[in-house]
C-alpha cells in the first residue's frame, strides 16, 4: 500500500460518488417471516426509489413479488411504515392436498387502496373500494383476524378537508371492493389508532390510540375491548397509559394479558399488562429504552416467541437485540455483527426476523435463531460495500452544553486511507429529523461521501431526541429552536475546543426540523460558515396551518398552544430573524412536499436574495419529504460538495454550485467572522 498522498481537507480522492450513494442501496424493512418463508419490503433506487415485497423461499429463491408499476407504500400519516401482510390463500376446491401457499395483501401507492396478489396468478386484485378522490382512504398498519377471513387495520380517510381514522376489519374475499358496506369499522372516534392485536383466543381486540394535540410519545393509550358474538366492540376500557405515558407495540401474551412498551418510570421499558385490574410491572426496569419513537405504523420492537421468552431490542440511539426471559428477568445479549437494528421484529414462534446494520456493515434482513445465539443474513441493502477503510468509524461524544446540560453525539473523522492533511479540520454539524428522532450508528453512504473527501462530520442527538428517556424527550418542550440550536452550537465549540475542528470551517445541516435548526442557527449564532437546509421549516404559523394532520399541532408541545403564544412562533421563526443572516446558505426542497411544503424554503429564499446573503436553492420536481430519485440525489449531493468546497475554500471535480446574489457586508467567503456573538 503506498504512503497516503498530502493534500487539502475536502479535495481528498473518493472511491465513493454521488452517483454511487444514488443507485448503491436498497432500503430493506418489515420483514415477516412463516416457518422457512421470509418477506419484506424493499426499494428500488433504479426505480425511482420504488418499494416492493420480496419473497424467500425455503431453497433461498428470492422472488420480487410486485413488478412495476405496483409499489407497496402507505401513505397513512404520510411517513409510511408496514405496507403489506403474507396471508393464508384458500386451499385448492378440487381437495388437494400439499403445502398451504400464501399471498400478500399491500397498500399501493398510486391509489391507497388494498390489494391481495396470489404470487401464482400475478395480478393484484382490489379488496377495497375505490375512493371518491385518488388515494383518499389509506390503511395501514395490518394484522389478521382470528377468523382469517379477515384482515384488522387502521384507515384514513380524506374528505372535504376532513381527516378521520378507525379500525377497520376488510374481508379477503375482495367483497368490499365492489360493496363497501362489507368494510366495517371496529373502532373509531379518536384522532389516531395504531397496533390492533386480537388475542390468541380472538375474544378481545387491544389497539393504541391518542388524540390531537399530544404526539404519541407524548402520551397515547392501551385500550381493549371484548369481541362480541356479532364481531362488534364492548366495554373498551384503558389498561395503560395517558395523557403523560406513552405506550407502544402491544403484543398478547396469553389471552388475559398483554406486553406493552411504556415511558412509566421516563424509559421505554416493557411492562406486562392484566386485563383485570392486576397491577402492570416491568419486565426488566433499566434506564435504556425498548423501542424507538413511533412515527411509522406497523413497527414491532420485540417479538414474544412460543416458549414465552421475548426476543427484544433495547439500548440507546441505536439498539441491539437480545434474549428476555418474563420468569426470571434475564437479559441475555444475542453476539451478532449488527450494532443497528430498526424497531421492525417479526416471528413465527421460533425465529425472528429483523433489519440490523453497523457503521461499516450492509443493512440486512437478519433470520435470528434465539436458541443457538445466531443470526444469518438473508438479503442485504448494498450488493457490493465500499472499502471499509474509507468509511468513518463512530465515536460516541458527551459534552457539555448550556448550563452544563450533557449533549450525546457521535463524531465521524475524515477518512481516507489514501489522503493526509495538516492541520484541523473542516466539519460539518448534522442535526437528524424528528425532532422527536435520534441519529444512530448504521451505515450512511451519504456521510461517506463527505468523510472520505477530508469533511469530518458531529451527528448531534441534541435535548428533545428519542433514545435517552423522557427528561431528555422533554427538554425540548415549548425550546424548539432554542435548545437544539444550543446544542449544535456546543458540538461546534466542543469541535473546535479539542483542536479536531477549524473554528472557521465549522458548517451545519439538516432535513426536515434539523433544516429548521439549521436555519434557525443562522438567525441566532455566528458560529457556523454556512448551512445547508433540506426541507427545512422556516415558518412556524404557516407551518401549522400548512402541514398534514400527523404534525398538525406537534408544535402545541415544542413551542406553544395557539393562539397564546403566536408571538413566540413569530420570534422563534427563522425567517422572522433573516436579517440576522450572514453566512451562505444551501437549500433543496421537493415540489410535492406535503408535510414541509415549498413556500416555506421559497419565501426564506426571497428574503435571503432581498438581503444579499449568498445562497441557492434546488427545488426538485416530484420529489416529496425525503428524496427518492437517484438523479435529484446526485444533484443534491454534488451541489451540497460544491457549496462546502466555497465556504471551507477547497477545490473539487464536481459542478459548480452558483451562489446568487453577492456578498454582505462583514461576510467573507474564508468562513464566519472570528468572533462568535450569541443572537
Amino acid at each position: 500500500m503506498t504512503d497516503p498522498v498530502t493534500t487539502p481537507y475536502g479535495s481528498w480522492p473518493s472511491p465513493l460518488s454521488a452517483t454511487d450513494v444514488a443507485q448503491a442501496g436498497r432500503q430493506l424493512g418489515y420483514p415477516s417471516i412463516v416457518g422457512d418463508d421470509v418477506w419484506w419490503q424493499e426499494s428500488r433506487p433504479d426505480h425511482n426509489g420504488r418499494i416492493t415485497v420480496m419473497h424467500r423461499a425455503a431453497d433461498g429463491t428470492v422472488t420480487e413479488l410486485l413488478p412495476a408499476p405496483w409499489q407497496a407504500r402507505t401513505r397513512v400519516h404520510e411517513y409510511g411504515g408496514r405496507s403489506y401482510l403474507p396471508v393464508p390463500l384458500p386451499r385448492p376446491r378440487d381437495g388437494s392436498g400439499g403445502r398451504r401457499r400464501r399471498g400478500i395483501v399491500f397498500a399501493n401507492f398510486a391509489d391507497q387502496r388494498l390489494y391481495l396478489l396470489d404470487p401464482a396468478d400475478g395480478t393484484p386484485r382490489p379488496l377495497t373500494p375505490e375512493p371518491p378522490v385518488q388515494a383518499a382512504h389509506r390503511y395501514a398498519d395490518f394484522v389478521l383476524a382470528p377468523d382469517r377471513r379477515h384482515l384488522l387495520c387502521v384507515t384514513e380517510r380524506h374528505h372535504t378537508g376532513q381527516i378521520t381514522r378507525a379500525i377497520v376489519a376488510v374481508p379477503l374475499s375482495g367483497r368490499a371492493a365492489e360493496d363497501p358496506a362489507a368494510l366495517r369499522e371496529l373502532v373509531g372516534g379518536a384522532d389516531f389508532f395504531a397496533s390492533p392485536r386480537p388475542s390468541p383466543d380472538g375474544r378481545h381486540l387491544a389497539w393504541v390510540t391518542w388524540n390531537h394535540p399530544r404526539m404519541p410519545w407524548d402520551g397515547s393509550e392501551l385500550r381493549v375491548a371484548e369481541v362480541t358474538a356479532e364481531g362488534a366492540l364492548a366495554h373498551a376500557r384503558t389498561v395503560k397509559g395517558g395523557l403523560t405515558e406513552s405506550v407502544l407495540a402491544p403484543a398478547w401474551r396469553d389471552s388475559e394479558s398483554l406486553y406493552v412498551v411504556s415511558d412509566w418510570t421516563g424509559w421505554w421499558n416493557i411492562y406486562h399488562v392484566g386485563l383485570f385490574g392486576q397491577s402492570p410491572h416491568a419486565l426488566y426496569p433499566v434506564e435504556e429504552e425498548f423501542s424507538q419513537p413511533l412515527w411509522r405504523l406497523g413497527n414491532d420492537p420485540y417479538a414474544v416467541l412460543a416458549d414465552g421468552r421475548l426476543v427484544v431490542l433495547h439500548g440507546h440511539a441505536d439498539l441491539r437485540p437480545a434474549v428476555l426471559d418474563p420468569e426470571d428477568a434475564e437479559l441475555t445479549p444475542l453476539d451478532l455483527p449488527y450494532d443497528s437494528w430498526l424497531s421492525e421484529l417479526a416471528t413465527d414462534g421460533r425465529h425472528v426476523v429483523g433489519v440490523g446494520g453497523g457503521p461499516a456493515t450492509a443493512p440486512a434482513v437478519v433470520r435470528i435463531d434465539p436458541d443457538a445465539g445466531t443470526g444469518t443474513p438473508l438479503r442485504t441493502g448494498l450488493d457490493r460495500l465500499p472499502d471499509p477503510a474509507y468509511l468513518p468509524r463512530p465515536t460516541a461524544l458527551k459534552f457539555e452544553g448550556r448550563f452544563g446540560q450533557t449533549v450525546h453525539a457521535h463524531l465521524y473523522p475524515p477518512t481516507n486511507p489514501r489522503a493526509t492533511a495538516a492541520g484541523p479540520a473542516p466539519y460539518v454539524v448534522w442535526v437528524h429529523g424528528g425532532p422527536t428522532s435520534a441519529a444512530g450508528t448504521a451505515l450512511d453512504l451519504t456521510r461517506a461521501y463527505f468523510t472520505s473527501r477530508g469533511i469530518g462530520v458531529i451527528d448531534v442527538n441534541y435535548g428533545g431526541s428519542a433514545g435517552y428517556g423522557r427528561t431528555y424527550r422533554e427538554r425540548l418542550r415549548h425550546q424548539w429552536g432554542v435548545v437544539d440550536v444550543e446544542d449544535a452550537q456546543a458540538a461546534a465549540h466542543h469541535l473546535a475546543a479539542t483542536g479536531l475542528a477549524d473554528p472557521a470551517r465549522i458548517a451545519i445541516r439538516g432535513g426536515s426540523a434539523g433544516g429548521w435548526t439549521t436555519l434557525a442557527a443562522l438567525t441566532r449564532t455566528t458560529t457556523f460558515a454556512g448551512g445547508v437546509s433540506y426541507y427545512g421549516v422556516t415558518e412556524l404559523l404557516a407551518f401549522a396551518e400548512e402541514t398534514h394532520d400527523f404534525e398538525s399541532r406537534y408544535l402545541e408541545g415544542l413551542v406553544g398552544p395557539l393562539p397564546g403564544y403566536q408571538a413566540r412562533y413569530v420570534e422563534r421563526s427563522p425567517i422572522t430573524r433573516v436579517d440576522a443572516v450572514r453566512a451562505p446558505v444551501l437549500l433543496l426542497q421537493g415540489t410535492e412536499d406535503p408535510v414541509v411544503v415549498p413556500g416555506q424554503s421559497e419565501r426564506f429564499v426571497q428574503r435571503l436574495a432581498a438581503n444579499g446573503v449568498p445562497h441557492a436553492y434546488l427545488d426538485f420536481e416530484g420529489e416529496a419529504h425525503g428524496f427518492r430519485r437517484p438523479e435529484t440525489i446526485v444533484a443534491a449531493l454534488e451541489a451540497e460538495l460544491s457549496f462546502y468546497a466555497q465556504i471551507f475554500g477547497f477545490d473539487t471535480d464536481v459542478p459548480p454550485l452558483e451562489l446568487k446574489h453577492g456578498t454582505p457586508a462583514g461576510w467573507s467567503l474564508g468562513g464566519a467572522p472570528a468572533t462568535d456573538q450569541d443572537g
